[in-house]
């Protein structure tokens, strides 16, 4: 569009003596763009031009509405409304919702970067709230990514104690196929009982140094109140939080995990924003230590429990029979992967094997062999030495001399 200056320019040195053609050289403007600006009297306005339609406008309202209830991404609103349908480009998809998304102020940090191979970053966050076995139970979701590749595993859990930090350890060296020399945390006591100033000083708590020892990698601690040297695996549960478990739907923990590892699955095959590589691809070069020849570990974790009076235990939802005579008991649950183990005092009564799902009931027909004749033996010894409630008694008759009724008779004996 031309400016109020560039029509009196072009004027001008037409007044000058100079024709059309010396114009058009000197300004860069075709001839035809000269000779019309000469023979106008004022600056041209172009003419409205009318909107074109957009593959995007049937979805505009899901989209606004999506970003008013959750800050979603604009990679997960894409995917949404391609399921919807929609076969337009992502660029005009992130350009709308940075249209309709009010800016926000990122501070600057700096990125620590690690060689193939040599660090991953562990992390927990807190996600929320989930019904479990009728209590309200805090979500944690746990992430392991590896620095030089960026490929990441996360898995959400009910708790963050020792044992599950190890557990997720070894699914996570499950899914990369192997680990790296160091692993970084944060300052938490299932890793360091009490930090010191050389890392040779500090006091790790027993349960984790065990495993730690067992595979031979290095646990690094992250600087106290430098959270930048944890950055990718902050990321990593930020992003989680944002493009996969925010405005979900899921039917249990299991469900979420399983639609969690699919999430893992696809991310890892996409370019990372930094890199701008594939995280599965780089993968090939990390040259991580295999699990290959290291015997497994063996992880016992404990749960506490009391057996109903219908001789089950609940866990993660669901219902396990275990001897009815240990009924309204205190029992402990070994859970070893997927097979528990049910100890009461120091006695093991039973074993099951943990199954997914919510509100199931896994019943052993011999947990109860011998119940019915038991209640049928006590109903009976009850009736036996059953007391009544009340007795029923006749009135009581008074007895007297026949010589009182001989009285009333009236007779008269001589």
């Amino acid at each position: 569009m031309f400016t109020v200056e560039e029509f009196l320019m072009i004027r001008d040195l037409h007044h000058q003596g100079l024709n059309i053609s010396q114009i058009s050289r000197e300004t860069g403007y075709h001839r035809n763009t000269v000779r019309k600006y000469l023979a106008a009297q004022t600056v041209p306005i172009p003419a409205s031009r009318r909107t074109r339609p957009s593959k995007l406008d049937p979805y505009k309202a899901y989209i606004q509405q999506r970003i008013r209830d959750y800050p979603l991404s604009a990679a997960r609103i894409y995917r949404e409304i391609q399921e919807m349908g929609f076969n337009g480009k992502y660029t005009i998809v992130k350009d709308y919702i940075r249209e309709i998304r009010p800016p926000t102020r990122v501070p600057a940090v700096f990125r620590y970067e690690t060689e193939p191979g040599v660090q991953a970053q562990v992390d927990w966050g807190e996600c929320g709230h989930l019904d479990v076995d009728g209590r309200r139970r805090k979500l944690y979701c746990f992430s392991m990514i590896l620095g030089y590749s960026r490929m990441r595993y996360a898995v959400f859990t009910l708790s963050t104690d020792t044992s599950t930090l190890i557990q997720c350890h070894l699914n996570a060296f499950e899914y990369f196929g192997g680990y790296t020399e160091e692993i970084l945390y944060d300052n938490i006591k299932t890793v360091v009982l009490k930090r010191a100033l050389r890392a040779g000083d500090h006091q790790w708590n027993p349960k984790f140094e065990d495993f730690f020892s067992h595979h031979g990698f290095i646990p690094r601690l992250c600087k106290p109140y430098c959270p930048q040297t944890k950055g990718k695996i902050e990321n990593t549960i930020g992003y989680v939080k944002r493009d996969f478990l925010l405005g979900g739907t899921f039917s249990s923990l299991d469900d979420m995990n399983r639609q969690l590892l699919q999430w893992c699955n696809r991310v890892n095959a996409e370019p990372h924003g930094t890199t701008h590589e594939i995280p599965v691809e780089r993968l090939q070069q990390e040259n991580l230590k295999p699990l290959i020849g290291i015997p497994p570990y063996r992880l016992r974790q404990e749960e506490h429990r009391k057996i109903s009076r219908e001789a089950y235990i609940s866990y993660l939802g669901n219902r396990y029979s275990v001897p009815y005579r240990f009924a309204g008991r205190e029992a402990i649950l070994e859970i070893q992967r997927d097979q528990m183990t049910v100890r009461v005092g120091t006695e093991i009564i039973c074993s099951h094997t943990i199954v997914p799902g919510h509100a199931r009931i896994i019943r052993e027909k011999e947990h109860f062999s011998g119940l019915l004749a038991e209640v049928m033996r006590c109903n009976a010894q009850s009736e036996t030495a059953s007391r009544p409630l009340f007795r029923m008694v006749g009135p009581e008759v008074e007895h007297r001399p026949l010589s009182v009724y001989e009285g009333f008779s009236g007779e008269v004996q001589l």
